[in-house]
């Protein structure tokens, strides 16, 4: 569905890609980046964020951790990363965006505590139960530091995927604050959940989810009980367009992930601030029974929204015009994407080799896709700066030596 907004609001982003790939200089399989206009969009939304007293973390994973992302990122004004394990955090750190928030949405591994608190020094660090505080507090108190310490939070009817849940009881969160404070090397800094904010289809705009009342709720909970300086943390389907309502919420803290490259669902519905600057480039490989066979191994598409007709551009040459796009059939999740299926019964008749552009909401990290920066679309002189793999490590490609 995002395709359509990249012709329209990028092509030639697209045709630099296309063309670096018939040039041998980006290999099937990747999410290629844009960075002069992730750099661009990092502004846009860190001026704006700037402006209403929120502190900008930034999600990463969706494209992989690319280093090139990240200093893109830095470039535009956001230096402190939300990472979503540890892995990313490593990541992250290795680029020059260091942890701003770690912990959330994945705890810390209990061998992980020591290098988190020592080497990664996170400003914010979110647990989700008594275990998992202590385990922090003593890492940290063993780095000579004081960690400042997030509670998840969560009450009856709050909303969260399936494998997401956890968190203290909303209703018990002064005593927690408390408990968290008599932790050495511990500090209770404040409370974060997720979803706060999640795209709704029936009215095609971003909504509140039960969870950001209860911030609200537990946030007032402290005050009352003199605690007044204290930080909310309220991730979520973040664009710079949704960032009053955030902070009219209350919120300090807010987390861009898809927004920094233009993908969130809210992009696919109307023009926000940020462009979009990711796609997924794959090539033909083969013909069989009235279809085109297209590389795989990136192609997870993120399920905001109901199954719908994917669609690609199938060309030799570069090309951003829709009377080259085909549609696509892309594998259910329980197989292995080894290859999307283009229908080559219709006006598109692909050929083997030809470039394969799609665009659409992913999610890098949990495939085996490469991903590609790209910098220079902005001044008509594009050039592919690295190629690294989904713990954001330069690949050697194409590859010279197996030694």
């Amino acid at each position: 569905m995002l395709l359509d907004t990249l012709i329209r609001r990028n092509p030639a982003f697209i045709e630099a890609a296309m063309e670096l790939h018939q040039q041998g200089k980006i290999p099937a399989n990747s999410y290629v980046l844009d960075l002069d206009t992730v750099e661009r969009n990092a502004k846009t939304f860190s001026e704006t964020a700037t402006k209403l007293g929120l502190k900008t973390f930034a999600m990463t994973k969706q494209v992989a951790r690319h280093s090139g992302f990240c200093q893109a990122l830095i470039r535009g004004g956001i230096a402190r990363s939300v990472a979503v394990d540890m892995d990313c955090a490593v990541a992250c750190h290795r680029a020059g965006l260091k942890t701003g928030h770690l912990g959330h949405l994945v705890q810390v591994p209990r061998g992980g505590v020591d290098f988190a608190a020592s080497q990664l020094k996170p400003d914010y660090w979110t647990v989700f139960s008594h275990d998992k505080a202590k385990e922090a507090a003593a890492a940290a108190a063993k780095a000579g530091r004081v960690q400042n310490i997030l509670a998840r939070i969560q009450t009856q009817g709050d909303t969260f995927y399936r494998g997401h849940e956890g968190g203290f009881s909303a209703e018990d969160i002064c005593e927690v604050a408390d408990q968290i404070d008599a932790l050495e090397g511990a500090r209770f800094a404040g409370i974060t959940t997720f979803p706060a904010l999640l795209f709704d289809l029936e009215s095609r705009s971003v909504k509140p989810t039960p969870n950001l009342d209860t911030l609200k709720r537990a946030a007032a909970a402290l005050a009352a009980a003199g605690r007044t300086d204290i930080e909310i943390n309220a991730p979520g389907t973040n664009s710079a367009a949704v960032l009053p309502a955030l902070a009219a919420a209350g919120a300090t803290q807010c987390e861009p992930g898809n927004a920094l490259h233009g993908t969130t669902p809210l992009h696919a519905m109307e023009d926000l601030p940020e462009e979009p600057a990711v796609l997924y480039l794959s090539e033909v490989s083969h013909q069989h029974g009235g279809n085109a066979f297209c590389f795989g191994g990136g192609l997870y598409i993120d399920p905001v929204f109901p199954k719908y007709d994917v669609k690609a551009l199938v060309s030799s040459q570069p090309t951003s015009a829709r009377k080259d796009l085909a549609s696509v059939e892309i594998p259910d999740y329980s197989a292995i994407d080894y290859y999307g299926m283009i229908d080559a019964t219709g006006d598109v008749k692909p050929k083997t080799g030809d470039t394969v552009v799609f665009g659409f909401r992913g999610q890098a990290f949990v495939t085996r896709a490469n991903v590609v920066g790209v910098s220079g679309v902005s001044s008509g002189n594009p050039q592919v700066t690295t190629i690294e793999n989904i713990f954001g490590q330069a690949v050697d490609w194409p590859e010279k030596a197996l030694s």
